[in-house]
């Protein structure tokens, strides 16, 4: 599967909706005659067959025979990772059956359920033209069909799929906006203009799919559903004054600019094609300082692959050592590499590996990467995949996104976001034995006090403890932080923290442990208190959870009023580094007599990589290496280094 993104805009901006825009949509859709409305077929298909249509997309189909990268595409799951908030999903995109046209004179409306504040929307669409792109839509959300007030978005990503059967291009759709506060109800789209203007001349179809919504068409009244998601800071309460409040110990300081003596470069702009793009894992180091990483998209196969980027005196060279086949072998690598013994690397694929899950696509993979003895010959890259385990959705889970981690026993565990006795995500354990790995469920979250959807990496203490956080759940909703102790009966669970979304913020995306045992990490941002909801969230924070006698106490080191998608890294003198996805932002936190010590390290402007996701890995000469999952050259990313 091959992505192609193109940017309107910068995410997450604030659309300006004002009444005169809304006023004229309505007199506009009253004054378009049925005749004109009906010009254009309701259906894919009803076009595809059209002969006003037909040359366009015998054009395409010409243009994929020409093109062995865009293979006809099956039915994916394409939506937002689960870091990103996804309050509701109606399923995946089918791709291969029908759209409906959500051009001028059309609207097509989609039932919902959950709640929260929604700031983004995500949908798949059919387009006749590969080149001729959506940027913006009418959307309204409201408790009826057809009903709240509209708001013009156009703040989109596009990002392509492949192509169908008929010809068409297939693309998902990625809005950002202001926080809607909405219970279930119903989302509204309609008058999608493109990049040649708002015209029917290129029609755009909504993919439809078998969701559990219920779906409308305005001509037509109830049609089948389709694909979309609604992401945000759903579930998570503000509102919980009997709970506990956290320390406010905000002592940091800033200081000056960065040192002109410090160099930000590129050491790889992704294509997106064989070399790998769109990486949503860091990057993991060597002895020899050999950096290694996967690419969330690209390779191949278009399923992703494995790379690693090594240095030659000042120069890098970057080598795929595998691409994901997209079958039992996995697809969408989203965790990040852990390196055993031999120099094996370890790591998890968000899909793929059999059947069940996204209309057959599977559940994930836990696999070893390791050097091929035919290597030579190996097409894939040199190095041979090793499926250790590949999740079924049941009680051992699904989605694993978590970096991986070894015990001192040489046993492996991770996390995934979803599955197990509840639903709501594991931790398990992947046995050595001579025979190959035993797979075992740690623990079952159960979305309550214990939380739900844990999303980012393990670790373990000194003493065999192990910690994570879990992006949900908790009392209010938005996460929290915890401990499994074993002992000869099995794993216990204690909370050692739940995120109140109010001054503590909340969903956080994982941890670090300094030498004492303190614990780390940032918040995407949570609660929309007064003053701090710039991105349709709360501020995100910097935080510590230091053991104390009788408790854990909670420090926020510092406050953004950006969004993170990474996790917090730390390196062997205690500093600690966060990348800031928006505004794209690297900065560090260096501990100095009791405070904390800011310091901005580089500033993003998408020539030089856009959207930093991942861990940060610092070598044993403080140069600083890390990605992006979008931005750069080609659009697909950028591995980046800072030097002091």
């Amino acid at each position: 599967m091959r992505y192609k993104q193109q940017f309107c805009n910068s995410l997450f901006a604030t659309i300006a909706v004002t009444a005169v825009l809304a006023l004229a949509i309505v007199f506009a859709l009253a004054a378009v005659p049925a005749l004109g409305q009906n010009a254009v077929p309701p259906t894919a298909r009803q076009a595809a067959s059209s002969p006003a249509f037909a040359s366009r997309l015998a054009h395409q189909a010409a243009a994929q025979k020409a093109s062995k990268a865009r293979a006809i595409v099956p039915s994916r799951k394409t939506h937002a990772l689960p870091q990103y908030g996804i309050l509701y999903d109606n399923g995946p995109y089918n791709g291969t059956t029908d759209a409906w046209t959500i051009n001028f004179g059309f609207a097509t409306s989609e039932s919902f359920t959950g709640s929260g504040s929604i700031t983004g929307l995500h949908f798949v669409y059919w387009d006749a033209s590969s080149t001729d792109l959506l940027t913006t839509v009418d959307m309204s959300i409201g408790s009826t069909s057809f009903g709240g007030s509209t708001q013009t978005l156009t703040d989109v990503t596009n990002t392509f799929l492949g192509i169908n059967q008929y010809g068409y291009a297939l693309y998902q759709a990625d809005y950002s906006f202001s926080g809607i506060q909405s219970g279930p109800g119903y989302v509204t789209l309609s008058n999608a203009c493109t990049t040649s203007g708002c015209s029917v001349v290129n029609p755009i179809y909504w993919d439809e799919n078998s969701g559990p919504s219920t779906a409308y068409e305005n001509n037509l009244g109830s049609i089948p559903s389709e694909t979309f998601s609604l992401s945000g800071g759903g579930g998570c309460s503000t509102d919980l004054p009997v709970m506990p409040q956290s320390v406010q110990a905000r002592a940091y300081t800033v200081t000056a600019p960065v040192s002109p003596t410090q160099t930000f470069r590129v050491i790889h702009d992704f294509g997106g094609g064989q070399d790998g793009g769109d990486p949503q894992a860091g990057l993991t180091i060597d002895q020899a300082g050999n950096l290694f990483g996967p690419a969330y998209q690209g390779g191949e196969n278009y399923a992703g692959n494995i790379y690693r980027l090594s240095r030659h005196e000042s120069e890098w060279t970057h080598r795929v050592l595998y691409s994901f086949q997209g079958g039992n072998d996995g697809e969408l690598p989203a965790g990040g590499l852990t390196i055993g013994p031999y120099g094996t690397l370890y790591g998890s694929t968000r899909v793929g590996g059999g059947n069940g899950c996204y209309v057959g696509m599977g559940c994930g993979t836990v696999y070893a990467v390791r050097p091929s003895p035919h290597a030579t010959t190996n097409v894939l890259g040199g190095w041979a995949d090793t499926v250790l385990y590949s999740f079924t959705d049941g009680t051992d889970g699904s989605s694993p996104v978590s970096d991986l981690v070894f015990d001192q026993a040489g046993n492996l565990y991770g996390a995934t976001s979803n599955g197990g006795a509840r639903g709501k995500g594991t931790v398990y354990e992947l046995i050595r034995t001579p025979g190959g790995w035993e797979y075992r469920v740690v623990y079952s979250f159960t979305g309550a006090a214990d939380g739900a959807k844990p999303i980012g990496n393990l670790m373990f203490d000194q003493s065999g403890n192990l910690y994570g956080a879990t992006y949900t759940g908790g009392h209010a909703g938005c996460g929290t932080i915890f401990q499994l102790t074993p002992s000869a009966s099995g794993w216990t669970e204690n909370t050692l923290y739940t995120f109140r979304g109010q001054d503590d913020s909340g969903n956080p995306l994982g941890l670090v442990m300094d030498e004492i045992g303190n614990l780390y990490g940032v918040t995407i941002g949570a609660g929309c208190l007064t003053g701090n909801c710039s991105y349709g969230v709360g501020a995100s924070t910097v935080f510590m959870l230091s053991p104390q006698p009788d408790a854990w106490r909670y420090t926020v080191l510092s406050t953004y009023s950006g969004l993170y998608d990474s996790r917090i890294s730390i390196d062997a003198a205690g500093n600690l580094y966060v990348a800031v996805a928006y505004p794209g932002q690297v900065f560090r936190l260096a501990p100095s007599g009791g405070t904390w010590t800011y310091t901005d390290l580089h500033d993003f402007n998408g020539n030089d990589g856009f959207w930093p996701m991942g861990n940060i890995v610092v070598d044993a000469n403080g140069n600083i290496y890390g990605v992006t999952n979008q931005g750069g050259a080609y659009g697909a990313g950028v591995v980046w280094e800072i030097t002091p």
